[in-house]
Order: C-alpha cells, then sequence, then structure tokens
C-alpha cells in the first residue's frame, strides 16, 4: 500500500512517500509564513512533490501536525507557532487539493507511534514515548494506536503538573513538565543564573567542565523528566518507556544516569518498564505520519 506522509512544523514541510515501512522518497518545503490556506497549499505542493519524486500515487496521506486537534471534525483547533489555524478544517481543505483522503494525527503521538512500530519499541504491545526538546511532548500507544481520549486530549505528557506555583508553562498553567525540564526552560534558569543568555549548547559545554550551577540546572532538568515518567508508568503501565529528542539525546551520560535513578526511586515498590533512547531521530514524526494513514486505511477506521 502507498501511502503519503507529512510532518507539519513551525518552519518545514517533510513529506514522503512510503510502501509499507519503505520510504521511496522525502521532499522538505518551507512552511508559508503567512499560515492559514497558504499551509494547506504547500502541504499538497509537497505531497505531490513526493509522488512525483517516487514515480508514484499514494491510496491515502497522513498528516502530523500540531495540536490540539478535533479529529471528529478534522479541525486543528490551534497551534502555537502557525498562524492561522485557529479552528482550522485541514482535512477538509487538504483532501480537496490532493484528491485524496487525509488521516490527521498529534505530531507527537505520530513520533510516538513511529517509535512503537518501527523504533525503540518495536514488538511490544505497549509503550510510553516522551520526546525532551525545546519544548516536551510524547504519547502513549496501546494496542498498536496512540491514545487520543475522548476529546483528542491524550498524551498531552508535556503539560502533567509537577510543581503547582512552579514556573508558568506556555500552555498558560505553571509547573508542568515542560516549564521544568524542557529546552526553553533550562534556558530560561541558565540565563538568571548566569546573568546572561545561555542556550543548551552551551550549557552542555560548561556541565563537560564542571560548572557547578551548569551541573546542577542540568540534573535537576533529568531529574524532573525521571520523576515525571514513574508518575505516567503509575497511570499507564506500559511494555517499554523510550525517551528521544534533541536535548535528551545529545546530553551527557550523566544526565541520562540523573534521569533513570529518579525515574526508578520514584518507582520503588513498583515495577519498572524498561527505559529505552529513541532510535528514530527527526524522521519519527514523519514516518509517524505515514503510518496514521496505513494503518487507517488498513483497518478501515478512516
Amino acid at each position: 500500500m502507498i501511502v503519503v506522509g507529512l510532518d507539519l512544523g513551525g518552519t518545514k514541510i517533510a513529506a514522503g512517500a512510503f510502501d509499507g515501512e519503505r520510504l521511496l522518497s522525502e521532499v522538505v518545503l518551507p512552511t508559508p509564513k503567512e499560515g492559514g490556506e497558504a499551509v494547506v497549499r504547500a502541504l499538497a505542493e509537497a505531497a505531490a512533490q513526493a509522488e512525483a519524486k517516487a514515480g508514484v500515487r499514494a491510496e491515502a496521506i497522513g498528516l502530523g501536525t500540531p495540536g490540539p486537534l478535533d479529529f471528529k471534525e478534522g479541525v486543528i483547533r490551534f497551534t502555537p507557532n502557525i498562524p492561522g489555524l485557529e479552528d482550522f478544517p485541514i482535512r477538509r481543505l487538504l483532501e480537496e487539493a490532493t484528491g485524496r483522503p487525509v488521516h490527521l494525527e498529534n505530531d507527537a503521538n505520530a513520533a510516538a507511534l513511529a517509535e512503537h512500530h518501527l523504533g525503540a519499541a518495536r514488538g511490544e504491545e505497549s509503550s510510553l514515548f516522551l520526546t525532551v526538546s525545546t519544548g516536551i511532548g510524547g504519547g502513549v500507544v496501546l494496542g498498536g494506536r496512540a491514545l487520543r481520549g475522548k476529546r483528542g486530549q491524550g498524551g498531552e505528557l508535556g503539560h502533567t503538573t509537577l510543581l503547582p506555583g512552579g514556573p508558568v508553562c506556555g500552555c498558560g498553567l505553571e509547573g508542568c513538565l515542560e516549564a521544568l525540564a524542557a529546552g526553553r526552560a533550562l534556558e530560561r534558569d541558565a540565563a538568571y543564573a548566569f546573568q546572561r543568555p545561555v542556550d543548551t549548547r552551551e550549557l552542555f559545554r560548561l556541565f563537560q567542565a564542571g560548572e557547578p550551577k551548569a551541573r546542577r540546572l542540568l540534573l535537576q532538568a533529568a531529574r524532573y523528566v525521571g520523576i515525571g515518567l514513574a508518575s505516567l508508568v503509575k497511570a499507564f503501565d506500559p511494555g517499554v518507556v523510550v525517551v528521544g529528542g534533541g536535548l535528551a539525546l545529545n546530553a551527557p551520560q550523566a544526565y541520562w544516569e540523573a534521569l533513570e535513578e529518579a525515574y526508578r526511586r520514584y518507582l520503588q515498590g513498583w515495577e519498572a518498564p524498561p527505559l529505552r533512547k529513541a532510535l528514530l531521530g527527526s524522521k519519527a514524526g514523519l514516518l509517524g505520519a505515514a503510518l496514521t494513514a496505513f494503518l487507517e486505511v488498513r483497518d478501515g477506521s478512516g
């Protein structure tokens, strides 16, 4: 079965034609800054280029997009980084533009789906995926499908509350895991500690050089991730826990040691699922978008 996966990001659109698990072509286009229907045109163009490059015509299109989403109506409720997509009927407009059925998935859920079927959780019945990067997202996969929940809000793992009264998150609430341990959170805290802007790359360099404040900041963030994962394991009891994202995967080994120590400490008395590093990197979202279309067509649930 030929499908096209589309991964919509704030700065770029990735598209790929797939035959089962095999990537036949890959195309990257910039995300139009004006947003709105210009995004639909760019998505349709990316899909067409991916098909032409592979010399195929897809049966369906899978779209991974920031959310939250209304899956029933095929609507993006809003996106924080792309203008003009509030209550936006993306599925209908993209189907009209491409002439193909379109199946939506939240971008973090799509990455979770890819790691479950093709990556670090392959072969497991269930998995929990957390991506730690500029922000923190993730998803839970049960029975081979991403958990969406009744209102399409399932899997918002970065917005679990860890510290009531803590730093205000981009979602507007305070003390979310993302507000405590994501890249933006580390840069915020580092700027205060060093009294100047410090990005995560410099923070890693300072850590490796033995700078005490850098060490405290990074290991504190790792512990928050470990505590968050332990809490999520108690809720979902997945077969395996997978951690990815640019910040986590590029962090020094001591970060992972602190993360795992907190993870196991806050699961004391519980059976801790294996903790693994993600395998698919930046292609997880694209692979997951294609998988969404494949599973919907195969199971006839689209």
